[in-house]
């Protein structure tokens, strides 16, 4: 028996939630300490700072993932909705619809139609969502789901500056926060793309650099105007 394959592909809508949640709670908690600090805060207002981002920024994450993919969702349900009336009403168009599309992807017409038939008798739904509107069971939108690992890995991605800033001396702080965020993000990278099957390298570099520079320009922004939150 051939070994089964284990295809990436399946990952893509929980992966993604993860990887973004992650890092832009690394990122946008690290800005924020690190532009607090610039403007010559005291270590409690910067610890203050840090855990309300880490807060509200987890609870954001949840709410705004959540309604996106509930848009999706929405959208899918009422494709779906109408295919469902126009198979019961066009059954025969629905049926050669499903033909000509097997025919596009290079089957004969005749074996086009055995296999048309076939699907139409096993689930004519599913056929019809899989192979005309795109939309299979590895790629339905999933709200709950998406919401819960963007808010969780955001909060896990930010509780790692505030960690550091909690520990840092004060004079060194910046330095600390910056250092162990950018550390991590690499580390982000090189994990988010090993489990997609991406080149970790590229990967790790793309997001290092990105929140290098965020870092560094609320940074700039908070020695500029030097006020204290």
């Amino acid at each position: 028996m051939p070994s089964k394959e284990h295809h990436r592909i399946f990952r893509s809508n929980w992966l993604r939630a993860a990887v973004l949640g992650a890092n832009d709670g690394i990122v946008s908690t690290a800005s924020l300490i690190t532009g607090v600090a610039a403007a010559q805060a005291g270590h409690g207002a910067i610890l203050t700072s840090g855990l309300a981002g880490l807060v509200a920024g987890a609870l954001s994450m949840a709410a705004g993932e959540y309604v996106s993919v509930r848009s999706q969702a929405d959208t899918e349900a009422a494709d779906l909705r109408l295919e469902q009336r126009s198979l019961k009403r066009n059954s025969g168009e629905e049926l050669e619809e499903l033909v000509e599309i097997y025919v596009e992807r290079g089957l004969s017409r005749d074996l086009a139609e055995q296999v048309a038939r076939q699907l139409t008798r096993h689930d004519a739904l599913d056929a019809h969502a899989r192979d005309e509107l795109g939309i299979s069971i590895h790629n339905r939108a999933r709200p709950v789901q998406a919401a819960v690992a963007s808010a969780a890995s955001f909060a896990g991605g930010a509780a790692l500056p505030l960690a550091v800033a909690a520990v840092a001396p004060l004079p060194q702080l910046i330095g600390w926060v910056i250092g162990a965020s950018v550390a991590c993000l690499a580390c982000l990278g090189a994990l988010a793309a090993g489990a997609g099957g991406a080149p970790k390298g590229p990967a790790a570099l793309r997001v290092t650099i990105l929140g290098a520079l965020a870092m560094a320009a609320t940074a700039g922004v908070g020695a500029l105007f030097g006020t204290a939150v």
